[in-house]
């Protein structure tokens, strides 16, 4: 594996204010509670239906569109959430996308210009987390060297989907709690990315 620099190996840390901040009108439903379902072949089916609505909207302005977080993991329990990565030349000024992707149903509800000048929308259904970046954004190369780990490293899917169960069950009363008390586990994984590249 290649080495990567200290921008894609050193992981960013959002804390809850900063996402509070960050929140563009009423957060989503499903916020509000975390199911972990077994893995579900038609989540794939999912991303791809939104991957082809994506391109037909945006044209030559999409730069990669990619099926990331646990749905992407065959054998990964997760929320019934689909987590796309959509890279664009930019993400200001909003005004050249975001309307292509209100049309499609889509609902800005993140908007965190510190954070690599990420923004979150959520599907009508609220069963996609469109993340979009700027192409040269960091974290979209962490979500797909962490998925591809996991995908060939079935110990760590293994402890990844434990970690999950435990911390949604930990953080039931809490349910804002849950991404964040993720970390140790993520950072874990991480190290061992990182540390076959070297």
């Amino acid at each position: 594996m290649p080495k990567y620099p200290p921008q894609v190996t050193q992981r960013f840390h959002g804390t809850p204010e900063q996402v509070a901040a960050g929140r563009v009108g009423a957060p989503p439903a499903r916020w509000d509670s975390i199911v972990i379902e077994p893995y579900d072949p038609a989540w794939a089916q999912r991303f791809a239906a939104a991957r082809a609505g994506l391109h037909e909207a945006l044209g030559d302005l999409v730069v990669d569109v990619a099926h990331v977080g646990s749905t992407s993991v065959p054998g990964l329990d997760a929320k019934p959430i689909v987590d796309i990565d959509l890279l664009l030349p930019a993400t200001e000024p909003e005004s050249g996308y975001l309307p292509a992707l209100e049309g499609l149903g889509y609902r800005l509800v993140l908007r965190e210009p510190w954070w690599y000048g990420h923004r979150m929308l959520v599907s009508a259904a609220e069963d996609i987390n469109l993340h979009v970046w700027p192409q040269d954004a960091p974290e979209p190369i962490r979500h797909r060297l962490f998925r591809d780990w996991l995908r060939a490293h079935p110990d760590d899917r293994d402890l990844y989907a434990s970690a999950k169960r435990r911390i949604a069950r930990d953080t039931v009363a809490h349910p804002g709690d849950y991404n964040l008390a993720k970390n140790d586990v993520i950072d874990a994984i991480y190290a061992r990315i990182f540390a076959a590249t070297d």
